[in-house]
């Protein structure tokens, strides 16, 4: 218990160092908080002039000793209660943004191998549902404590200075209600963090579906789609009510517990009224400030609700945020890199449970040349360019560029030096010159951009389009046909005129005219760059320098196109396939 006290503990005060850069507003939160708690005893206090001053129990002016000190106390709680909500509401908005830019770079930062371990959901819901969670957290918890804390403290003072008595039996309540809150703390906890994992499924179910709606059209998957959305959002809402119906047992236990020693007290305070130890007037005051107590007993009853919600997410978002960012090489100098590849015995295993995927694989490329890697699917094509990116981590042997290990180059520098086209096509919900002219290239000029959709032979059909160059094309494209959606592609790995150009089935949606024109644009480009090229249409690679033939993880053919048909091996048989 101590020790997840002390986690707890620490998570909350992390927690808080977010909000270092905005001290001087969270200040002027917590003092407004401080005058707004001043109000309770003192609207209590009242009560006393009150009953004095209208049943005339005593010499005082009704207007200057009771109308105007209530309205100057409760005009006093409006404006603190408004200056410290938004004050707080302004903190938490801030921090809350903070996280996410923070999570988002870690986000960015992180390896693939990594980013495959989660969801798309589960990644949506940490950005979402956690940050929200943690906004609620940073401002009712601090509300409710800071405020109702002082309204308690200056309330029991009140009533302690009235008649001591009462108040200590009054206190005595306390340790239960503080046990009935420990009950429900674990508990609490325990469903907020299933909770937390029913909503990550949710946006898992809901995000794959959105992706995959046309799949789900073509092969009416919509009856197995709802039921499985339904039965997830089921899964959430019974996790939820099982929150709720935790959290919901406190209240009424502690409003039990109150009426309790309510009713103790009212008996004491006869006893005292007959033996002439307390007044009328006190005894209203002594009882109005007992019954203001509830409300910030029963806030702070219910803080425990937003508190551990609070404290799952912190958890959620604090581990996300402490994962550990691609290693960044830095051992030697990226500076002249002219493209030459060396890749020497290369192991890859994506993890120690399943097999390798790569096996000693070597291969030598350089400026003006290409090299094709055809083979089946699923013979490790795409992992190899992945590797050479750095994309994934290497098991054994190495990749070497100019001479130095990838490994021991700075990633930025190494990726600066590659353009790639995959053959899944990202683009951007964005204009055409954009998705051109991205990252590192959007510096680039329209002259420099209209080159590269020249001779990625998109120029005809960006012209054509309503706005041209200035058209959004929708989210991934959406607007645009599978084979402009690789032109564009392929426009943008041109533009960046890197040393190195990986090219993964980049021209697979292109009818062959347009593949023959930009097999003529690659011809007049790659003098001074080294071209490797996946493709499963082997009419592609034809004029390739080089041909490497894997299966299975392992190279089994290499050579130029006619030294391959004449082996009559697997890239024969390949090529003997008509083309889809």
């Amino acid at each position: 218990m101590k020790q997840r006290e002390s986690t707890d503990l620490a998570l909350y005060l992390r927690l808080l160092t977010y909000v270092k850069p905005y001290l001087r507003t969270f200040l002027v939160a917590v003092l407004a908080l401080a005058v707004l708690a001043l109000t309770s005893p003192a609207i209590a206090a009242l009560f006393k002039n009150i009953t004095e001053g209208v049943f005339r129990l005593s010499e005082i002016d009704l207007v200057t000793g009771v109308v105007l000190p209530i309205i100057l106390v409760f005009l006093v709680a409006a404006v603190s209660s408004y200056i410290s909500r938004y004050a707080l509401a302004w903190v938490a908005e801030r921090l809350v943004m903070d996280l996410r830019v923070e999570m988002f770079k870690r986000l960015l930062s992180l390896s693939c191998a990594t980013l495959d371990r989660h969801t798309a959901g589960s990644l949506v819901s940490r950005f979402t549902f956690d940050a929200a969670q943690l906004k609620e957290a940073a401002t009712n918890v601090i509300t409710t404590l800071g405020r109702d804390t002082l309204s308690i403290i200056g309330l029991v003072a009140w009533m302690a200075y009235i008649d001591w008595l009462l108040t200590l039996i009054a206190l005595l309540a306390g340790p239960v209600i503080l046990s009935v809150l420990l009950a429900l703390r674990r508990r609490l906890r325990r469903l907020s963090r299933r909770v937390q994992d029913s909503m990550a499924d949710l946006h898992h179910v809901l995000n794959e579906s959105i992706a995959a709606h046309r799949i789900i059209k073509i092969f009416a998957g919509q009856a197995q789609e709802g039921e499985k959305f339904s039965k997830t959002a089921n899964a959430n809402r019974s996790m939820s009510m099982k929150f709720v119906a935790a959290s919901a047992a406190g209240t009424p236990a502690i409003n039990l517990i109150t009426a309790l020693a309510l009713g103790a007290i009212v008996y004491a305070a006869a006893a005292h009224a007959q033996a002439g130890s307390i007044s009328v007037a006190e005894f209203n005051s002594f009882f109005a400030a007992l019954l203001m107590l509830l409300s910030p007993l029963r806030r702070l009853a219910r803080i425990n609700e937003d508190l551990q919600k609070g404290l799952t997410a912190c958890e959620s978002v604090f581990s996300f945020i402490d994962q550990e960012a691609e290693p960044e090489g830095d051992k030697v100098s990226a500076a002249g890199l002219t493209g030459t590849i060396e890749i020497r015995d290369l192991g890859f295993a994506y993890d120690t449970e399943s097999g390798p995927v790569l096996q000693d694989i070597t291969v030598t490329a350089g400026p003006g040349q290409m090299i094709a890697i055809a083979g089946p699917s699923g013979g490790g094509k795409t992992t190899l360019v992945d590797l050479i990116a750095g994309f994934y981590e290497i098991t054994s042997g190495e990749i070497r560029l100019d001479g130095r290990d990838i490994r021991d180059l700075p990633l930025a520098a190494l990726r600066e030096n590659i353009a790639l086209v995959s053959q899944h096509v990202v683009l951007f919900n964005d204009t055409v010159f954009n998705n051109i002219a991205y990252g590192s290239n959007r510096d680039a000029t329209p002259d420099q951009v209209r080159e590269a959709a020249r001779l990625a032979d998109a120029l005809e059909f960006i012209e054509a389009l309503e706005d041209g160059f200035d058209t959004v094309i929708g989210n991934d494209g959406s607007r645009l046909s599978g084979g402009q959606r690789q032109r564009i592609a392929l426009a943008r790995a041109l533009l960046k005129d890197a040393p190195i150009l990986i090219l993964d089935e980049a021209t697979a949606a292109l009818d062959t005219e347009s593949e023959r024109s930009i097999q003529r644009s690659l011809d007049s480009i790659r003098q001074d760059r080294t071209c490797i090229v996946i493709a499963h249409r082997l009419s592609a690679i034809e004029k390739a320098d080089h041909i490497l033939v894997m299966e299975n993880g392992r190279l089994v053919e290499a050579g130029t196109h006619s030294q391959l048909i004449a082996q009559g091996g697997i890239y024969t048989r390949l090529y003997s396939i008509p083309p889809s």
